[in-house]
């Protein structure tokens, strides 16, 4: 029997294993060939939704549900920690002590944040990107009324690119709902040359940010944060100061 094992159960791995479900069924019925996950949790998480807690309109218990429940029945789950992949042998070690051999191996393990990479990050920055930051940002956005927003992206790359620009708009269209928006001054920080990775979403959303009044800072890599003087530095030797400072942590 052929064996594929997947390590991670988010939207990758989940994805993957139902493709192939689909493809190999009959060999699958037929006992010639396994789908294997392996995920630490068993519980699946939409990260996607993370950014809805933090603009209020979203709970994380809403984001979650067993990992079993999106799979295809002809996949196969196994919960547990890997913690080797031993590529001699074709097999990857768990926690436990069991090991589960393959014949092609899949890694879905997708991406973690380290916010600890920028010095103050914790301290003074507001981020999106796991469930309990995002309502630490909600709380942040409920207690603003007035002065400088800048949001910005601290390391390339990163999950959903499209994330921080929603995030502006939406920050922007809920001052103009509280009566803040005069008030206050909203920056966006591009760490490359244009406001978006994709050419023709950046020429779509430049006339957006001008119109909304949300000024784009181009080739912005953050490089330090300055808690004293309240203001953010990229490797250009650009500052910005900040009342409110919301960036994408830098992820590994």
């Amino acid at each position: 029997m052929q064996r594929i094992v997947i390590l991670g159960g988010g939207v990758g791995g989940t994805l993957t294993a139902n493709l192939l479900a689909k493809r190999l069924r009959r060999e699958i019925d037929a006992g010639a060939a396994e789908v294997l996950v392996i995920d630490s949790t068993g519980q699946h998480v939409y990260q996607p939704g993370f950014m809805y807690i933090a603009m209020g309109g979203e709970k994380a218990a809403n984001l979650q549900r067993p990992e079993r429940s999106l799979l295809d029945k002809r996949v196969n789950l196994l919960v547990g920690d890997v913690v080797a992949v031993d590529e001699t042998r074709a097999e990857v070690r768990l926690a436990d002590g069991m090991a589960i051999g393959y014949d092609q191996l899949v890694l879905a393990t997708g991406s973690r944040i380290v916010p600890e990479a920028i010095p103050h990050f914790e301290q003074e920055a507001q981020h999106f990107y796991t469930a309990e930051a995002s309502a630490r940002l909600r709380i942040a956005l409920d207690a603003f009324t007035g002065g400088r927003i800048v949001i910005g992206i601290a390391g390339m790359p990163y999950k959903c690119p499209p994330a921080p620009l929603e995030v502006a708009f939406l920050i922007e269209a809920e001052l103009r709902e509280r009566g803040l928006r005069e008030g206050t001054t909203l920056d966006y920080c591009s760490p490359i040359g244009r406001a978006f990775t994709i050419e023709s979403v950046s020429e779509m959303a430049t006339p957006i940010l001008e119109q909304k009044r949300i000024e784009l800072h181009t080739f912005f890599n953050v490089e330090a944060i300055d808690p004293e003087r309240k203001v953010v530095q990229s490797l250009e030797g650009e500052e910005l100061p900040y009342d409110l400072l919301i960036l994408v942590p830098p992820h590994k």
